[in-house]
């Protein structure tokens, strides 16, 4: 039945990308916030243990800006999880060689172990979470792609 109000666009909310992007964003996330639960860590910390620990296998040098910039996590937040990580024993910082404003960033120890097996974790559960994509998950993420290339 079409609304005499005509304040939205679409007829119907599924018809929205917006609301449909913020609807799969909080199911994923409260189900990757049960995931990553036996690891003690948030989202956040993951995605920072992983991109340091990503970033190092591929043979680049981790700052907190090539962080930040990495994961679209803004500066100030990637300082301030960092320094939880640091608290936690998972990663260590110094100071750059040449860039004194610059932290080079690495993983300790007990932050290797610890990524290394909360990657398996998130990498089932994104395979199991996206499964019902089938054989349009690599168009799904061509599309994640052009929208982040894009802003």
């Amino acid at each position: 039945m079409k609304s005499i109000d005509n304040t939205f666009s679409v007829e119907k909310a599924e018809e929205s990308s917006g609301f449909l992007l913020w609807q799969v964003t909080n199911l994923w996330q409260r189900e990757i916030k049960k995931a990553l639960e036996d690891y003690g860590l948030t989202h956040s910390q993951y995605v920072l243990l992983a991109s340091i620990h990503w970033l190092t296998i591929h043979k680049q040098e981790v700052t907190q800006i090539v962080l930040s910039a990495h994961t679209k996590i803004d500066p100030m937040t990637t300082s301030t999880v960092l320094r939880t990580l640091q608290q936690k024993g998972l990663i260590q910082r110094q100071e750059h060689l040449t860039d004194t404003r610059a932290k080079i960033v690495g993983l300790t120890e007990d932050g290797k172990t610890m990524i290394k097996k909360a990657v398996v974790t998130v990498e089932k559960f994104d395979a199991d979470f996206f499964s019902t994509l089938g054989i349009k998950r690599t168009e799904f993420n061509n599309n994640l792609l052009i929208l982040l290339e894009t802003k």
